[in-house]
């Protein structure tokens, strides 16, 4: 039977396949949206037909579209449309002064929502003063502001009476008396839930906050992530855009079994067991999510060993799950039973131990095709790190916010340095033959390129150059590896690499088109490293400004 001429015939191109069976080539050709062959510019051009379109990369370097195993799409979106966006690192005086310029063009009533405050400024934040200046620069507004971790909000005193937060609630921080404002991770919840009540998004505005994100994931070359933590409006937003043929990306979906942090209407039973109305071709409702604990800067997560000492918590505090063994256990069986994988998000080595244990329950009683993640997993104790493998736990990694930075120097002031600084030991896990797989937490980072999050892995430095050292050099990986762990290493982390992740025939058509060949460069450059086009399924989503 005679083969169809295909669509597409890419040649003339460096082309880094992430396939051992055929990992380096010069063309490929695309049929309905899937690669139909791969090889020399001579084999590949030889297929072309009278309708074939051909292009010739003269030269440039090609390879599979990035995968981003956890960010929060939605969120990222919604930011960039909708809310007041704080220059990265701004001191309290530029907050102040963000917060006043963005209060004077709304209503008088209108909530300010925006972000991000950076974690080492929490010190700056976290006074009755400082609230007094947010009060005033707001004109009386309510305020809402999300850390850089968006695990914390720091919000006015209008806010909080809105919301009924006051003094007593737990999570509330206080000067003397006084509340700062200050509201760690579940603490903020009311205030969100108020704020949407008064002035959440319509549908409408849902869906483009998710085609947003979208859009700027494929200008960074993702064509395949993981929404770290959802609920029925982002899923429903998902199915909207992909059933119009909006939806340039595969996406696996989170559904979220407990909300420490987001505030969203529907979460847990409610939720979970509910997914499948919301499948479509590229959309995957397919994963739950679970918080476990908190993060390291406001001792909310939960480590073996105890922080340094301080006043409010003493000289034994380590930090709580958020479920006991037996809830953990309960729920990865229920969930499984359903056919669905978890997300569990690990920040302290006592959190990952126990997301291992629990997994080595299930796994005991014979549910073996379930996937699990712990998600960032920045620190993991020594005895921990071959379960990963055995187990069968993927490491869902975040490099972009354990390379020196603010979350990092946040982290060194209450915990021993020397444990500080062994954060996410991607050499050990990989030499212990675990899965460790590339997200950008976005927009908990500034930006989902991940080619920020590469040049951290290989080189343990902040890849702008802005906080100087290396952490814990002895964990970097080869460019190849890093390579790897944002593309089909995240697709199988994800349950999505039969479909996408390495230019193999048979899969999806998803590739980027870059500035420069990486593996010519010193590792010191790979933030350099620019995509000039995205193609998903076969189709160019994103071709950058020519300068």
């Amino acid at each position: 039977m005679t083969q169809p001429a295909p669509d597409l015939v890419v040649t003339g191109g460096s082309v880094y396949t992430v396939d051992p069976a055929q990992p380096r080539a010069e063309a490929f050709a695309v049929t309905h949206g899937r690669i139909s062959a791969i090889g020399t510019s001579t084999e590949v051009a030889a297929l072309a037909g009278p309708a074939t379109v051909r292009r010739d990369l003269a030269g440039a370097f090609v390879m599979p579209g990035l995968v981003d195993v956890h960010n929060h799409h939605f969120l990222a979106g919604k930011e960039d449309l909708f809310e007041l966006q704080i220059p990265v690192g701004a001191t309290l005086d530029s907050i102040i002064e963000a917060v006043r310029v963005h209060a004077a063009a709304l209503p008088a009533d209108a909530w300010v929502v925006g972000g991000p405050w950076a974690s080492d400024r929490l010190g700056d934040v976290n006074t009755a003063a400082a609230l007094d200046r947010l009060d005033d620069a707001a004109g009386g507004r309510p305020v809402m502001l999300t850390d850089d971790s968006h695990h914390n909000r720091w919000a006015s005193s209008r806010a909080l009476a809105l919301a009924g937060v006051t003094a007593g609630t737990e999570g509330v921080l206080l000067d003397g008396e006084r509340p700062t404002g200050v509201l760690l991770e579940a603490a903020g919840i009311p205030v969100a839930q108020t704020q949407a009540a008064a002035g959440g998004l319509t549908p409408a505005q849902e869906r483009a906050a998710s085609r947003r994100g979208v859009e700027i994931l494929n200008a960074h070359g993702v064509t395949c992530f993981q929404d770290a933590g959802v609920s029925t409006h982002i899923l429903e937003a998902l199915r909207a855009l992909d059933t119009d043929g909006e939806l340039n990306a595969w996406v696996v979906s989170s559904m979220l079994i407990n909300d420490e942090i987001f505030g969203f209407d529907r979460v847990g039973e409610a939720l979970v067991f509910d997914g499948e109305p919301y499948r479509t071709e590229h959309h995957r409702p397919d994963f739950v999510k679970i918080f476990l604990d908190g993060v390291p800067p406001t001792r909310t997560g939960a480590f073996l060993e105890p922080y340094l000492p301080d006043d409010v918590h003493g000289a034994h505090h380590h930090g709580d799950t958020l479920l006991d063994p037996e809830e953990l256990v309960g729920w990865l069986r229920r969930v499984a039973q359903a056919g669905l994988s978890a997300k569990i998000h690990c920040t302290g080595d006592a959190s990952v131990h126990a997301v291992l244990n629990a997994v080595e329950v299930i796994r005991g009683e014979g549910i073996t095709d379930t996937r699990y993640q712990v998600a960032h997993g920045q620190f993991v104790h020594a005895d921990d790190v071959p379960r990963f493998a055995a187990l069968g736990v993927a490491a869902d990694i975040s490099p972009f916010i354990w390379v020196p930075g603010p979350i990092v120097e946040a982290i060194r002031e209450v915990l021993p340095r020397e444990r500080a600084d062994q954060m996410q030991p991607n050499r050990s896990l990989l030499d212990a033959g675990a899965i460790v797989a590339g997200g950008s937490d976005w927009p908990v980072s500034p930006s989902p390129n991940a080619w920020e999050g590469i040049h951290g892995l290989v080189t343990r430095e902040d890849p702008s150059g802005t906080y100087p050292g290396t952490l814990w050099p002895e964990q970097a990986i080869g460019l190849e590896e890093a390579i790897a762990a944002f593309t089909i290493n995240g697709a199988e982390a994800m349950g999505l690499g039969a479909e996408t992740g390495s230019l193999t025939v048979g899969k999806s058509a998803d590739f980027v088109v870059l500035n420069r060949d990486p593996f010519a460069h010193p590792a010191t450059e790979l933030v350099q490293t620019v995509v000039a086009e995205t193609w998903f399924s076969g189709r160019r989503v994103y071709a950058a400004e020519q300068a």
